[in-house]
């Protein structure tokens, strides 16, 4: 073989199985074509940790006043734990502020073992933004006992653990000051954090105190939980669990099943994210919270 030949066969483009092509960006679901063109009417400091300042992404409904007792919707953006942002959640904190709610799309921080942020003060976050809205309802113009808590995913974990994970709170605050919300809205969260769920690896060997499922007591807050029987993140097991261990401790607790639905299905098309709201909206109707 010629050193000419050798060159061009070394040097030619790759192609075939060993070829290499750029990944593609994500294509916006329905969720994100919608939180393009919202933004919220105040980004408030709840807590700090350290130097750091955390957020709430506020939504006010028309003619709100500082004197109203309103109800409150708060929202908690998934990812794992380890990512994600408030965005994300935009277009469900603004349908419940077209619907005359204070709504508020939170900030948390997030896992890192390189951080030393551990699952642990996700859920205390969750928790301290709880405190932060009863504790200010006066000037929030929202009625204390009114606060409905919703999530994705990893955050629909973090809406439990505002009305289960009692002994986990950040040091300092006034324990007085109830974390438990009026209701739940969970969107296929994670609810099992056992080997057969989502989160043991990330939550290490005490994984059961941070497992909703494990934690149903009665008094807990009417539920309502959205989950597609395919999801293999967040298996359907869990949130079938869940919703039989909420009834038998005689919990108001709704299950909408998705058959096939696969994890954060709701979030990928316009029908089923409205599918979504309608029947939320009646939930809340029937609490009289909405």
């Amino acid at each position: 073989m010629t050193r000419p030949l050798i060159a061009a066969l070394l040097f030619a483009p790759m192609s075939g199985c060993l070829a290499q092509t750029p990944a593609q960006p994500k294509a916006p679901d329905a969720v994100d074509r919608r939180a393009s063109s919202l933004k919220p009417d105040e980004i408030r400091i709840y807590k700090k940790v350290g130097d750091r300042d955390l957020q709430m992404h506020v939504f006010r409904p028309q003619g709100w006043e500082a004197s109203d007792k309103r109800g409150c919707y708060m929202v908690i953006h998934g990812g794992g734990w380890t990512g994600g942002t408030p965005q994300r959640m935009y277009p469900f904190a603004a349908h419940y502020a077209g619907l005359g709610l204070v709504s508020v799309s939170l900030q948390y921080r997030l896992h890192s073992a390189k951080s030393g942020v551990s699952v642990y003060d996700c859920v205390k976050d969750a928790r301290s933004a709880v405190r932060h809205l009863r504790s200010h309802a006066a000037e929030l113009g929202i009625d204390p006992q009114k606060i409905i808590v919703s999530g994705g995913s990893a955050g629909g974990h973090l809406a439990a653990s505002t009305a289960l994970f009692d002994k986990v709170n950040e040091q300092g605050e006034d324990p007085a000051v109830s974390t438990t919300p009026n209701a739940l809205v969970l969107l296929f969260p994670v609810i099992d954090t056992s080997k057969e769920g989502y989160g043991q690896a990330k939550i290490g060997d005490t994984w059961r105190e941070l497992s909703p499922v494990h934690h149903v007591r009665p008094g807990l807050p009417p539920t309502i939980t959205f989950h597609g029987t395919g999801d293999t993140v967040t298996p359907f097991a869990g949130a079938k669990a869940f919703h039989e261990a909420m009834l038998k401790a005689g919990n108001t607790s709704v299950l909408d099943v998705h058959e096939g639905g696969v994890h954060g299905y709701l979030m990928r098309e316009e029908a089923l994210l409205q599918d979504t709201f309608q029947k939320t909206d009646a939930f809340l109707k029937r609490l009289g919270l909405l």
